[in-house]
C-alpha cells in the first residue's frame, strides 16, 4: 500500500477528489495530531474520502477524516472523526478563503503522506464538475484500462 517515492511515504489518498471535482493550485500543509494519532497514521489506518476542508477564524481545519484508534494505545487514544487543525501561513489561509467565497470552489484534501518523518496533507482547489464532466471521466478511464489490456477500442 504505502509508495516510496523521494522520501515520501504515501498513506491515503483521496480518488473520490480527482472524480468529483476539477483539481487546482495544490499545496502541502502539516496537520496537527494528538495523542496516538501518528502512530495509528503509521500503520496505515486512514481515510480520508469524505474529507474537506473549512476556514474557520482564520484557520484551516479538516474535517471527516478518519483515523483508527491505536490498537495498542490506552486513554490518549482520540476521536476517530474529531476537527484536526492544517498548519499553512495566514496568507495561504487567507488566499484559500477568497478562492472560496469567490465562487464555486471548495478545498479538499487529496493525499496524505510522510515527509522527513512528519505528516503532511497535499490540499487542493476543487471546482465541483457536473454530470456530464463525471461520464467524460469514467468513459477516458475505460479507454486506458482497454488500451492498457491491449485490446484495440
Amino acid at each position: 500500500m504505502a509508495k516510496e517515492v523521494t522520501g515520501i511515504k504515501i498513506i491515503a489518498t483521496n480518488k473520490k477528489a480527482s472524480f468529483n471535482y476539477f483539481l487546482s493550485d495544490f499545496m502541502e500543509c502539516g496537520i496537527v495530531l494528538k495523542g496516538t494519532e501518528i502512530k495509528s497514521l503509521r500503520v496505515h489506518s486512514c481515510s480520508i474520502g469524505d474529507a474537506y476542508i473549512i476556514i474557520r477564524n482564520q484557520e484551516a481545519e479538516i474535517i471527516n477524516m478518519h483515523i483508527n484508534p491505536y490498537e495498542q494505545g490506552n486513554i490518549f487514544n482520540q476521536d476517530p472523526l474529531r476537527t484536526r487543525k492544517l498548519l499553512l501561513h495566514k496568507k495561504q489561509i487567507r488566499w484559500f478563503e477568497e478562492q472560496v467565497k469567490k465562487g464555486g470552489f471548495t478545498i479538499v484534501p487529496t493525499k496524505i503522506y510522510f515527509k522527513k518523518g512528519k505528516c503532511k496533507v497535499e490540499i487542493a482547489l476543487g471546482k465541483g464538475k457536473k454530470n456530464y464532466d463525471k461520464r467524460e471521466t469514467i468513459k477516458k478511464r475505460d479507454v486506458e484500462r482497454k488500451l492498457r489490456k491491449g485490446d484495440e477500442y
